[in-house]
């Protein structure tokens, strides 16, 4: 159910993807340090924010600054914040935290005929994207192991839906977002980062999961 993506005229793949990479630089900017951004296709925002562990009825306007604030207040505490906000027949998933990059969140966010891509980026230099359709996680991999994938004597496999894609270093996150609105059809606007959305309270992974190790695997 990937939706099809525009596509301009008279203009060669590789300058299509130039800008769609240049569109994301900000989302390489030193300023955003950590984040999970997951964009859902086929739900509701009720239904993402039950899928990640949150009480839909207990939602608040709130900044992405104002979130990474309160989170920070408590950091004796798994607390997490998600910020979800709807474009076209899209669900877009906004945290300074990790519950995107679980596959069992995208599974769970994914069932029955849904389909999620996450990009997760980590205050300790780990990335991930991750893509699911219908309940079951078809791909997840660190983007930074292939940067010098060309280079190895056993060049790793990617998942289809990410074949063709060269990540670098300098705009490893744009990159990433790039596959995700080519993947998804679904673009992420940054100007959602300081617009006040709809945030709810996660519950933490060992709530959600207890000692379950299923939940970390693909």
């Amino acid at each position: 159910m990937t939706p099809d993506v525009p596509q301009a005229p008279n203009r060669s793949d590789a300058a299509r993807w130039g800008d769609l990479v240049a569109r994301y630089a900000w989302a390489d900017a030193d300023k955003l340090d950590a984040y999970t951004f997951s964009v859902i296709a086929g739900t509701t925002e009720s239904e993402v924010i039950r899928a990640f562990g949150g009480d839909p009825g207990a939602s608040r306007l709130m900044t992405f600054a104002e979130t990474v604030d309160e989170q920070a207040a408590h950091p004796n505490e798994d607390y997490g914040l998600l910020r979800v906000v709807s474009a076209d027949r899209h669900v877009i998933a906004i945290e300074r935290g990790f519950h995107g990059s679980i596959p069992e969140i995208a599974r769970r966010a994914s069932a029955e005929g849904g389909e999620f891509f996450s990009v997760y980026r980590s205050v300790n230099a780990r990335y991930q994207v991750m893509h699911a359709l219908d309940g079951r996680v078809d791909g997840m991999f660190d983007p930074f192991e292939l940067e010098d994938a060309a280079w190895m004597d056993s060049e790793p496999q990617v998942p289809e839906w990410a074949e063709g894609v060269a990540f670098h270093m300098e705009t490893l996150c744009a990159e990433s977002f790039a596959l995700m609105e080519r993947t998804m059809g679904a673009a992420v606007d940054p100007g959602w980062m300081d617009t006040a959305l709809r945030t709810v309270l996660l519950a933490s992974p060992s709530e959600l999961f207890g000692q379950s190790e299923a939940a970390w695997l693909p």
